[in-house]
């Protein structure tokens, strides 16, 4: 069976390495893909916004099974497009349809539906322009740290935390009326700040039933200690220590399966990953966020651990036998770094030639994400260039496997963190 992956992460990559294991896939395409996916997979030459074109491409290339890696196209309702065409009913469409992806779509509905389905969150209110003033006076009145939210998408990016109100207000100011963050920045949730440790929980559902994935825990701080601005991610680790079963329990009985009930009642069609990004306050799990597709750098971490085939997990997911499954789950700790490029998340320069690959560990996997060929010699083309995952009987083993990687591997001002994982293992200390 041919799949065709939409995304060009290493998120992306980690799907189709994965995928590529399974004796039940022919072909692996991938839009647009990267330098590092070719290894695994045909790029398709394709504008992925344009849904008309996927879909020629679907039917020229006899694909059975669409796996959509990125939200954009799930927010624009690629799920829809396909399954309202007759020719193309047949794919497997790996991701929710739009009214599910407004999950993530819209924090304002995230958190409408949260509060709706008495699912744990922080308190929070919704603001425009509008009623900017209102804002002002709730910000002003608020107590701090606070946390204002971009209501649509804006690439991992559009969450700022305050420590005062004047920082608060350029904050709400840019949003609202400067347009930091364009169309996603029209509505601005503001939320109360939580204090505790976060843990990203992924599961796979048609809506009824699901499969519990490995969760992990990522570090989104350009800086190390979780210092500076934020970016699509540093690294992770697989297993998170806290996560044990007391804690799933909670995870499943109050956030979980509410969750999946209250897709039900709003007879939202929900088929794929959902990834819930939970804050343990005390013990307690919070839901920060819903991202319905896998997270990046946490694939880079999860996927490694799952032995059982992925291809086999999806046609679960399409014969509604997902609640049967039994997931296969390497009890060894993973650990990703994530190389980037040098003023990242802010100006950097592409182009840089990569070199050390070669002089990687063989037990150590190294997927891409901004890179491209040129003229033989492989070079960054974004700010999160490649992520190096090694996985370890301790978490301590996997990181200086990990990092001997991310060292090896260089490019001009290239930068990664070395102290990823460094919270969970203070908490181990302690």
């Amino acid at each position: 069976m041919n799949v065709l992956i939409i995304g060009s992460g290493a998120r992306e990559h980690t799907i189709a390495w994965k995928l590529k294991q399974s004796e039940y896939c022919e072909e692996v395409f991938v839009a647009p893909g990267n330098a590092g996916t070719m290894a695994y997979g045909t790029h398709a030459s394709v504008n992925i916004h344009d849904f008309e074109e996927l879909a020629k491409f679907a039917t020229d290339f006899n694909i059975m099974m669409l796996v959509v890696g990125q939200e954009n196209s799930l927010v624009e309702g690629i799920h829809d497009y396909f399954q309202e065409k007759e020719y193309l009913k047949h794919i497997l469409v790996i991701g929710p349809k739009k009214a599910g992806a407004l999950l993530e779509g819209s924090k304002d509905f995230c958190k409408a539906f949260l509060q709706k389905y008495n699912i744990p969150t922080a308190r929070y209110k919704t603001f425009t322009e509008e009623n900017y003033r209102e804002a002002v006076e709730y910000l002003r009145n608020h107590s701090y740290p606070v946390v204002l939210k971009a209501d649509g998408l804006a690439a991992g990016k559009g969450v700022i935390i305050s420590h005062d109100f004047e920082h608060a207000l350029d904050a709400l100011e840019d949003m609202l009326r400067n347009n930091r963050f364009g169309k996603a920045g029209s509505k601005v949730v503001i939320e109360e700040y939580l204090q505790g440790i976060e843990v990203s929980v992924f599961i796979l559902t048609d809506g009824r039933e699901y499969v519990l994935l490995p969760e992990a825990k990522d570090y989104k701080r350009i800086g190390e200690g979780d210092a500076g601005l934020n970016t699509g991610g540093m690294g992770a680790i697989s297993p998170v220590p806290f996560a044990d079963e007391v804690f799933m329990q909670k995870v499943k009985e109050r956030v979980i399966e509410p969750t999946i009930a209250g897709l039900q009642q709003e007879g939202i069609d929900y088929t794929g990953f959902l990834f819930i990004g939970l804050m343990s306050v005390n013990g307690e799990p919070y839901v920060i966020e819903y991202n319905v597709r896998l997270g990046d750098p946490e694939t880079e971490a999860i996927l490694p651990r799952i032995k059982s085939d992925l291809f086999e997990l999806f046609k679960s997911l399409h014969d509604h036998t997902l609640g049967s499954y039994q997931l296969e789950v390497d009890p060894r700790t993973a650990a990703t770094v994530f190389l980037v490029s040098g003023g990242y998340p802010e100006g950097f320069e592409k182009g840089k030639e990569i070199s050390g690959l070669d002089k990687v560990s063989p037990d150590v996997l190294v997927f891409h994400a901004g890179t491209k060929k040129v003229d033989d010699k492989l070079v960054n083309s974004g700010g999160r260039v490649i992520a190096v995952t090694a996985l370890g009987d301790t978490m301590e083993e996997a990181l200086a496997k990990a990092n001997q990687a991310a060292e090896t591997i260089t490019w001009q001002d290239r930068y990664y963190r070395r102290d990823i994982g460094f919270d969970l293992r203070q908490a181990r200390v302690q």
